[in-house]
């Protein structure tokens, strides 16, 4: 509606427009089942380090009234003559260069490549390299799409939650805030783009997608995710994140939020595992209690009988042969002296069943397998399942003796795995205690609201603790509780778990005013430096892998649960990218290799320390056994490259650079290694074909 109405406003007949707002009016009332939103509101991306050039897309800088993409007509000077797309009649401005930006509208095609910017190495003998990018998160999804495609095993996202008084995402450069329109449809298109693109990156076979929410979004998106993954399992967890509640006038107070859960093909949820081996054992009481004709007297009458009970012991004293036939009621039968009846009676006084024969019941009494309860004033009966029994032989459930009902009483050795509830109130998901206070040990009072660190390591536990080797993507990294809980996870069990985080380097709203205020523009170093990626996401990354502050001292304490202390850091590294566009025409020429080299590393499987190259050096091959793959930069060298790499099984991944089909397919039919590329059509043809896919 919102282009629509633009349009009819540019109407010059008052009365033709008049009767065509009439009729567009009409059809909005027209509702449908499910989600309905303005899907098609603008989106662009500035793209502060492109020169911007004739034809190019631009948009003015530090300015909140004039958000309109211009087309740059003529560079004059320092000057650029332009004109505005989206108004028919538009007269030509001219704006300074230094107050304009170019951009990369929605569906414009683009051809990314990573700038490095850091990196930190606390693992030299490891080959685990975690990833950071600095980007608008389509864009970097666009990237990933190439790179992943159907090989992530889960997805852990964190997005704006949209909170009607507050100013924490931005749309088309634009915060957006509780007084926006078309603040639910802005989030929700927002959301849509991405959330199609992540679709591509996850493994169909097996895999999550894991997004936490408040109650702000969380409809919306619930129906969202339903009309995008038609074929996932999907389940939404309530967890209480703090002790405290946000006070709201004449509402609820707030003290949740909401985690989605959606599963691809065999994914399961993982059994919880508890901490400490004292889980008690779990008894469950012998009646039956389901409605299906099996748990009552008809369908099985050698289960109905009864238990006599001692009243001065308050034990079993004998056990009554089935009560036969089914004319006869327990009303009927005379019970002992001294003794108390049990029935496999309901509430409701209907006869149900006894869940073990009469033999069997008698054996599980002997061996402390079933006892006698009595709780206000009535006695019942419990027992412990055929699993349980199991797991006692096996010798997972170690019996220590018997309590004072006669029932044995034990620990699990490795404590008893069970399945998860979607009622969550564990303590060490509060948000305060392990979120702010925690990250402000590390980096102190940079960022406002982090996740428990724990909450979203538990979040990971359930979908890849038998994934060891897990490629985890989170692209609204915000502060990287993501890459730190992976770290957490591995330092616990072992894993080899890798962890790739995106993020923008935006600020918050307060922040950026002041910087503006003062002269600093978008782009320059000082704005950067001040970004959430540079700001806080990196530092904590960096600062979590060695174990030390922000200023460099050793952290205190332990991590709750495994006692690592923290101090000791991470077995890890870390890779620190800014995301940048290339030149189709400058890649298809083979000028921009150096460039390109760091996302041929990405899509080789991010082994070893990413590969540079000095400025101006274009070898006729790479081969980089530490980094498991292999470039073929100039196809006159196939022989000689071929027998390199022959003897070297480290190589798993090979990039030919040819401009031919057939050339390819010889030299592919001459290696014998798990993946090839062509370069640079599969780069290209990628990304002109995708650009824009829903």
């Amino acid at each position: 509606m919102a282009a629509i109405n633009d349009l009819i406003r540019q109407i010059k007949d008052p009365e033709l427009q008049e009767r065509i707002l009439k009729e567009v009016n009409k059809l909005a009332k027209q509702k449908k089942f499910g989600l309905v939103f303005e899907e098609h509101l603008p989106e662009c991306t500035p793209l502060y380090d492109l020169p911007i050039k004739k034809g190019c897309n631009v948009m003015l800088r530090n300015t909140k009234e004039d958000k309109s993409v211009y087309v740059v007509l003529q560079i004059d000077g320092d000057k650029a003559i332009c004109l505005n797309k989206n108004m028919t009649d538009a007269e030509n401005v001219t704006f300074a260069l230094d107050n304009i930006v170019r951009v990369a509208e929605f569906g414009e095609p683009i051809y990314p490549y990573l700038k490095p910017i850091d990196s930190v190495c606390n693992a030299p003998d490891s080959d685990l390299w975690h990833t950071l990018i600095e980007a608008d998160n389509y864009h970097a999804l666009q990237l990933l799409e190439y790179l992943y495609a159907g090989k992530v095993d889960c997805i852990y996202i964190d997005p704006p939650y949209n909170k009607e008084d507050s100013k924490d995402w931005k749309y088309n450069c634009n915060y957006v805030d509780g007084n926006d329109t078309y603040r639910h449809s802005k989030w929700l298109s927002m959301m849509e783009k991405r959330l199609k693109l992540a679709k591509r990156l996850l493994n169909p076979s097996s895999s999550f997608l894991i997004i936490t929410i408040d109650e702000e979004e969380y409809l919306h998106l619930g129906c969202l995710l339903e009309e995008i993954f038609i074929d996932a399992k999907m389940q939404m967890v309530c967890s209480k994140i703090k002790n405290g509640t946000s006070m709201r006038m004449s509402e609820f107070s707030r003290c949740n939020e909401y985690i989605y859960f959606l599963r691809f093909g065999s994914a399961v949820i993982e059994k919880e595992i508890p901490k400490d081996s004292s889980t008690s054992i779990p008894w469950r009481p012998l009646m039956r209690s389901g409605t299906g004709s099996n748990n009552f007297r008809p369908a099985r009458q050698n289960s109905f009988y009864p238990i006599y009970i001692d009243l001065l012991t308050k034990k079993v004293k004998s056990i009554g042969e089935p009560l036969l036939p089914l004319t006869v009621h327990p009303e009927d039968v005379n019970v002992p002296d001294g003794c108390y009846a049990l029935w496999p009676l309901d509430s409701e006084r209907r006869e149900r069943v006894w869940g073990a024969s009469r033999d069997t019941l008698s054996q599980y009494l002997e061996r402390g397998y079933a006892k006698i309860t009595y709780n206000r004033g009535k006695f019942g009966i419990s027992y412990i399942t055929t699993g349980v029994i199991d797991e006692i032989n096996n010798g997972s459930l170690i019996v220590t003796g018997k309590d004072d009902a006669g029932g044995i009483v034990g620990y699990y050795e490795e404590g008893k795995s069970q399945m998860p509830q979607n009622q969550w109130d564990i303590p060490t998901h509060n948000a305060t205690d392990y979120g702010t206070s925690l990250l402000k040990e590390i980096i102190g009072d940079r960022f406002s609201f982090p996740k428990s660190l724990y909450a979203v390591e538990d979040c990971l536990k359930y979908a890849v603790r038998n994934k060891s080797d897990a490629l985890i993507v989170d692209f609204f990294a915000g502060s990287g509780t993501t890459l730190h809980s992976v770290n957490l996870l591995n330092a616990e069990d072992g894993g080899h778990r890798r962890c790739i985080l995106v993020t923008n380097n935006e600020m918050k709203k307060d922040e950026e005013d002041a910087l503006i205020a003062k002269g600093i523009r978008r782009g320059c170093d000082e704005w950067d430096a001040l970004g959430i990626a540079r700001h806080v996401t990196w530092p904590r990354t960096v600062c979590s892998i060695k174990g030390i502050n922000i200023e460099g001292e050793p952290l205190k304490g332990n991590y709750i649960g495994s006692n690592i202390p923290m101090a000791d850091g991470f077995k890890a590294n870390a890779a620190f990218f800014k995301l940048s566009f290339l030149n189709k025409t400058a890649v298809a020429l083979g000028m921009q290799f150096k460039e390109m080299l760091p996302t041929l590393w990405l899509k080789a499987g991010a082994h070893g320390p990413c590969p540079s190259l000095n400025e101006g050096e274009i070898p006729t091959m790479l081969i980089l056994p530490q980094n498991k793959f292999a470039v073929l930069i100039d196809e006159n060298s196939f022989a000689n490259f071929a027998e390199n790499i022959k003897d070297k099984p480290e190589i798993e991944t090979v990039f030919l650079i040819t401009d031919y089909d057939i050339n390819y397919r010889n030299m592919v039919n001459s290696l014998n290694v798990k993946a090839t590329y062509q370069l640079y059509r599969d780069y290209l043809d990628n990304f002109r074909i995708n650009h824009g896919r829903n």
